[in-house]
């Protein structure tokens, strides 16, 4: 008879502490492993959301600047029209102004064209009359020579 046993060897102490830590050893490393993978998906969906959310808030400040600007340029326009405005009543007022002392200059030179004119024709009306009563007085004189003569 062999002196073996046939029962299953049993494994001392240290053996068995080696096992323990093999097993913790694995179970750790396939938990670090998962929670590794956890990590990767968490910080790309982190990653999609940041991306996300600079690209709304650099949409926003985009429209914000955009609404901004085109305020600025309303309120210029708006500021040249009026100052258009102003000056072209300005520049009608200043035409109506010189129309009226063009026409009131005008009138002047007319009434003294008018005023000479009559002057002119009261003289030579005047001169008229004078030769007619000299030419007249002439012919009345030449006639009653003739008169004086015939007889």
């Amino acid at each position: 008879m062999s002196t073996n046993a046939t029962k299953p060897e049993e494994k001392g102490f240290f053996e068995k502490v080696k096992e323990t830590i093999e097993g913790l050893w694995d179970s750790t490393k396939d938990t670090a492993e998962d929670v590794k993978e956890a990590a990767e998906d968490k910080f790309e969906t982190l990653k999609d959301k940041v991306i996300t959310k600079k690209a709304t808030v650099a949409k926003a400040s985009v429209t914000k600047k955009a609404a901004a600007t085109v305020d600025k340029a309303k309120a210029t326009a708006a500021d040249i029209k009026a100052k258009a405005t102003q000056k072209a009543k300005a520049i009608t007022t200043k035409a109506r102004n010189e129309t009226a002392i063009a026409k009131k200059a005008a009138a002047g030179v007319k009434a003294k064209a008018k005023t000479q004119a009559k002057t002119i024709n009261t003289n030579a009306k005047t001169e008229v009359e004078k030769a007619k009563k000299s030419l007249a007085t002439k012919t009345a004189t030449a006639v009653k020579k003739k008169a004086v003569a015939a007889k």
